[in-house]
């Protein structure tokens, strides 16, 4: 899994993806990915992720933007020097493609918003790489 990394306002952002074969159906156009992320808190803030938006998009170039609150039911807050970590997933109806996006934070010293930007990584099915 390869990992890419990005950093704003103090806050690091790595993101990898992996293939699910075991839940895609690709003869209906149907491909899992799982991608895996780990926030790191390098400010001197104590933060919290407040919401998420992600631009998604296939090899058609069909493009899908999701946003809601939180990760994963979560608004996890994340002191100094700590790292949060988490997994989702994503279906695709194509072998191929590529996220990116970025996480509201607010600095809970004085409920300020910043958005913390994740890298773009790809999406890649196994055997597209053979």
């Amino acid at each position: 899994m390869t990992v890419e990394t990005k950093t704003t306002e103090g806050i690091t952002i790595r993101i990898g993806s992996y293939y699910e074969s075991a839940s895609s159906r690709p003869l209906n156009q149907y491909f899992a990915f799982t991608y895996v992320v780990e926030i790191e808190n390098m400010s001197s803030f104590e933060v919290q992720l407040m919401r998420r938006f992600w631009h998604i998009k296939d090899a058609n170039l069909d493009v899908k933007e999701v946003e809601g609150s939180g990760v994963i039911g979560k608004q996890p807050i994340i002191k100094p020097g700590e790292l949060y970590n988490y997994s989702s997933w994503c279906p695709l109806a194509t072998a191929m493609g590529k996220m990116a996006g970025y996480y509201t934070m607010r600095r809970l010293m004085d409920n300020s918003t910043f958005k913390a930007y994740v890298p773009e990584f790809q999406l890649i099915a196994d055997y597209i790489n053979n």
